[in-house]
This record gives structure tokens, sequence and C-alpha cells, in this order.
């Protein structure tokens, strides 16, 4: 297993994201070749991050597949796709230079259209949770792998500026050693939606959780036990696990990830708490992101004791967008690496109480 210094050096480099994707879009010079990508898929409930793609201006989006009627009906009548060209998977994966492809069908068929445009040549941006096969899963890193192609997973907040921050504080050194995590990610989910959800027998935790899981990983790395707990909570006949906390052990900390189905004004109390030996790092809410840092003396610009950090409001997707074309033009390697998202899929079968099989 990696040691916690090890996992932040992979991280290192994500630090500064935020204020340089900024810093580029007001570059001078030569204009760059715009990416040609494409989507497969508006089943999942992100498929609409496609809009900070076609809003970019490191991308051509060519076209858009999706095969079923009542999805492409109603994808027809979102802005995110109007005007898209419509396309069969195969006229996509033909396109003539077609670099990457957005990978937004229904969590079912991730995996499936994932390892058809790897082994295409594609780089993907694959949305979550990355399947219930977690031996698919790896097949398809591995793939990707010998092809040196990136695979990026739509895990929401890797980029959100207080994020980015905490990563920089562990990276410095400034908070200590971590020996506590504690971190929620809920609302309410509606009755038609929770039927949708009840699928997966990972329950709320595979949906919501696995978010924060990508966050616990990314600051602790991979933990040496996870235990699940697993309630159906609600006086609905749905069976869904609407109420799941996960406890994931380290050597020298502990982590919980909490997610429920049920929570009114859900979104507030998201949030991501980091304690270690040097100070605290709290992150709240994690969708329009402040943090109150507590230090034990002086860091550069932050003082001993509590402080409260404000952020620019956080618009998902696009620096996810603004990194996976510098990474595919070859400007800089993949901040989140193989090993990461194996070991975050790894944690999150385990918190769903799923087998990694």
């Amino acid at each position: 297993m990696p040691d916690r210094r090890d996992v932040l050096k992979q991280f290192g480099a994500a630090a500064g994201l935020a204020a340089g994707a900024v810093a580029r879009a007001a570059e001078g010079g030569a204009k760059k070749q715009r990416i040609k990508i494409g989507q497969i898929g508006v089943g999942h409930a992100h498929a609409s991050k496609l809009s900070a793609y076609r809003a970019s201006d490191d991308y051509e989006v060519v076209g858009l597949v999706e095969p079923d009627a009542e999805l492409r009906a109603k994808a027809e009548q979102d802005e995110a796709f109007r005007g898209l060209p419509l396309m069969t998977r195969e006229q996509l994966l033909n396109t003539p230079g077609l670099q990457a492809v957005l990978v937004e069908t229904r969590v079912r068929n991730l995996l499936d259209t994932a390892e058809t445009c790897i082994a295409a040549g594609k780089h993907i941006h694959l949305d979550k949770p990355a399947g219930e096969s977690l031996p698919q899963f790896k097949r398809i890193l591995d793939s990707a792998a010998s092809q040196q192609l990136l695979v990026q997973m739509g895990y929401m907040y890797r980029y959100n500026p207080a994020v980015v921050m905490l990563r920089d504080f562990l990276k410095r050194g400034w908070l200590g050693e971590p020996f506590e995590v504690h971190t929620v990610m809920s609302k309410v989910v509606s009755p038609g939606s929770r039927r949708g959800l009840a699928e997966y027998p990972g329950g709320i935790m595979f949906e919501l959780g696995c978010h924060i899981t990508d966050l616990v990983v990314g600051a602790l790395g991979a933990p040496q036990k996870v235990t699940p707990y697993i309630r159906h909570s609600a006086d609905i006949d749905d069976n869904l696990a609407d109420n799941m906390l996960a406890v994931l052990e380290y050597p020298r900390a502990i982590a919980t990830v909490k997610s429920s189905a049920e929570e009114v004004e859900g979104f507030d109390r998201r949030h991501f708490v980091l304690c270690g030996t040097e100070g605290t790092f709290h992150i709240q809410p994690l969708d329009n992101p402040s943090a109150r840092v507590a230090l034990s003396r002086k860091r550069g610009s932050y003082q001993r004791g509590y402080q409260d950090i404000q952020f620019p409001k956080y618009t998902r997707y696009v620096a996810d967008a603004a990194d996976m074309a510098r990474i595919i033009r070859g400007e800089k390697p993949a901040d989140f690496p193989y090993e990461h998202d194996l070991n975050v899929q790894t944690a999150l079968l385990a918190a769903c109480g799923l087998p990694a099989e």
C-alpha cells in the first residue's frame, strides 16, 4: 500500500489548476487546434455537462450518440445537446480526427461503452460510478495505460477550488499527519428517482457517496479496511439502501463517509472535514464552497487559529474540461493516475457492501 506522502505527490500538480485555467485563458500566442470530441449517451444524470465542452475553445463537439428514442427526444429539448449531429456509435468512433469521448450512458452501460471507446483508441471522460464490475474496470484501465489514453472520471469535486486548496495544504504539510476525515453527501431523492437508483444494490452510497469516497482516497490513499453500514430508512417500499455509512480504516487515521436519500436541504450540509496533527480543514458546502481552516501556527499568508476562506463561484466540469485538453495535448500528465481510480472503485464497492468481482 502506498504511503500517504506518495499519494500526495500524485496529486501535487492539481493544486494550481484553478488559477492556471484562468491564466491560460488570458494567454496570447498562436491559437491551438481544437480537440475533436463526441458524447455517447444522455441517460446519465450529469450528461448535460457537455455544455462545458461546447462552451470551451479547446473543443469541437462533433456529434452525439443516443440509441434510445425516448432519451433522444428528451435530449433534443435540452440546450446542452440542441443542434448537435445525431450519430450511431460506429459513426462517431470513425469520425476522422476524433480524439476523445464523453461516456454519459445510464450507469449500467457505462463500462461496456467505455471499453468500446478505449478499444477504438480514444481518450474518455467516464461518468460515475465506474460500474459494478471491478475486473472490467481494471481491464479498461490496463488497456488505456497500454495505449497511453486518458480515463478521466466524472467525480465532480476534484477541481472544486476548496478541494484544490486542501490538496495544496496537505502537500505542504501544513495540516500535519491526518488522523480523521468526516464527510457527508446527501439530499432528498424523489420517489420516482428512488426507483431508478434501487436498480443498483449499492444504493445511495453508489450514487452519491462515490464523489466523497474519491476525495477521501485522494487525501489518504487506499484504505486498509472498509466497514459498511447499510439501512433502508424511508417508509417507502422500494428496497433502496437510502441511509448508508462507511468507515474507512488507515494505519493512523479513520474516515467516515455518510450518504442518505432523505436529508432536507442536504446540499447545504454536504461537507468534507480533514483533521491533522497541525490543523483542520473544513469545506462546507461542497457545491458552493467555503472553508474554515484552523492552523497550529502561521503558514504562509494564513494565521494561527481559525479563519474563514471564501472562493469564487464554482461551476462544475469547466476545469475538468480544461485539464483534459492539456493532458490530451501532452502539456501535462494526468493528476489522477489509473491506480487512484482503481483504489476509489475498490473502496466504493466495499462501502456499498458489494463484492469486488
